[in-house]
């Protein structure tokens, strides 16, 4: 169904496993012994918790809980923008969209079939997908203006003349569920892996079949298809939760502030389809960076009587996914045995999004020199070899696995924030810190989790 339904041959074609992410180097010695570095980073995570609850100084000058002087200082930082810079942004943003997928089509269909020399695979994988994750986690989505099958739809509804939905409204009752199976399927599996994002042709067929899934599914049910079934528009539109800098629109144009990383992370989201979306973007990114080590092939070749090693490696991204979705809620049963308020569907919406900042800053960590090598990659096939940058050429071995520690330990702490915030306004300062208990402990595990992954050697 959805995009999961999209990539079903490309899946059958592309046997094997493989991770669609070039690291920069892994497994290189630490400066410290590696027990002592996952001990120190839980260790800052679970002091930065007990921070909190012991040095908490509520007032009563309408400040929220976890909100500081600087908070509502870096707010106060506002930049307009007015409505003709904001049409022509608009204007290039959709430009953009609608020449990314033309050019991801014609040359994933009709140029080179080798993954670096085509704009399919350079772009599509690298560039639009993670690329545009890594700038909803600075300004917020830019989905809503950029997505192709948006910009379509709108395009169909002016020479229509009003809004188009042949079968009704979006049925309540799907919530985000499409888009978190479209999710699983495009990033958890397809890209993840199987040796598909290899394949410009294939890469080609996956977009067609998710552009034509998107616009059959706005025209079916209207314009909020985009909104919950799209994969992508979910996935950045959570990620924004975490941008220092707010985007609102205003009359025509839109008013820029500066806020802390997890200011928006303490809303609580709007269904449990969301819940577990977000749970998936936490264990999605580190089963990425599982797949590149030696513990992971070694597991998959021992249990190689699943079938191909594709079949295996899906069955336990599954299992793991549901080891994740179990632990969240477990932690959550205790949340709520331990306060008094809301249920657990309640306090399981309400720290939803507290989980993002991990799911970013390991997205960040692990990602980044895989968009910027291939945002190179891009400019020399745009440019026939005229250029030919090396993007990450700055960028040394010890230094990339320092930013991830960097990154990692940054993303949890302000995880450990945002829950500290959600749990003092349930449950008021002491029921909150009995409240944040067991979620500190599922975030410390996290924390040790990623920095384990990282520290493993990086194989082929």
């Amino acid at each position: 169904m959805l995009v999961a339904a999209s990539v079903l041959t490309g899946l059958v074609a592309a046997t094997g496993t493989a991770s669609a992410h070039g690291a920069v180097g892994g497994g290189i010695e630490a400066p410290i012994p590696l027990w002592l570095l996952y001990t120190g980073a839980g260790a800052t995570v679970a002091l930065t918790a007990g921070w909190l609850a012991v040095g908490e100084r509520q007032s009563d000058t309408g400040r929220g809980p976890g909100e500081s002087h600087a908070d509502r200082e870096a707010t106060n930082r506002q930049l307009s923008v007015g409505l003709g810079t904001s049409r022509l942004l608009r204007t290039l943003g959709q430009s953009l969209g609608l020449v990314a997928l033309a050019l991801v089509l014609l040359d994933g269909l009709a140029g080179p079939q080798v993954q670096s020399d085509n704009v399919a695979t350079v772009l599509f994988w690298p560039v639009w997908l993670k690329g545009l994750g890594l700038v909803a986690m600075l300004v917020g989505s830019p989905w809503r203006v950029v997505s192709p099958w948006a910009t379509l739809y709108r395009g169909l509804v002016r020479l229509e003349g009003e809004p188009i939905a042949l079968l009704g409204e979006y049925p309540s009752r799907l919530a985000h569920w499409p888009a978190l199976l479209g999710f699983v399927g495009l990033v958890g599996i397809t890209e993840n892996i199987t040796t598909l994002p290899r394949s410009p042709r294939l890469t080609a067929a996956v977009v067609a079949g998710y552009a034509l899934v998107m616009l059959v599914g706005a025209l079916a049910v209207g314009p909020e298809w985009f909104r919950r079934a799209d994969p992508l528009s979910v996935l950045y539109r959570l990620f924004g939760r975490v941008a220092p800098v707010a985007v609102e629109r205003t009359n025509g144009g839109y008013r820029l502030s500066l806020r802390p990383p997890w200011r928006a992370c303490t809303r609580p989201v709007a269904d449990r389809s969301l819940v577990v979306f977000a749970i998936a973007t936490v264990y999605t990114v580190s089963f990425d960076g599982l797949t590149n080590t030696r513990p992971f092939q070694t597991l998959l070749s021992g249990f190689a009587l699943l079938g191909t090693p594709t079949g295996t490696a899906i069955a336990l991204y599954g299992a793991g996914f549901a080891l994740f979705v179990v632990s969240y809620w477990g932690a959550i049963k205790l949340v709520t045995t331990l306060g008094t308020g809301a249920g657990r569907g309640g306090m399981a919406r309400a720290f939803a999004g507290s989980l993002l900042p991990i799911a970013a800053a390991y997205e960040v960590a692990h990602t980044y020199p895989f968009v910027l090598r291939n945002l190179g990659g891009l400019i020399e096939i745009g440019t026939a070899g005229f250029l030919s940058p090396d993007l990450v050429a700055w960028l040394p071995v010890a230094g990339f696995w320092g930013s991830q520690i960097l990154l990692i330990v940054g993303g949890h702490v302000a995880a450990v924030v945002a829950a500290h915030a959600v749990a003092t306004t349930h449950y008021g300062r002491r029921g909150g810190r009995r409240a944040h208990l067991p979620l500190v402990v599922v975030m410390v595990g996290y924390t040790v989790l990623s920095l384990w992954i990282i520290s493993q050697p990086v194989v082929a």
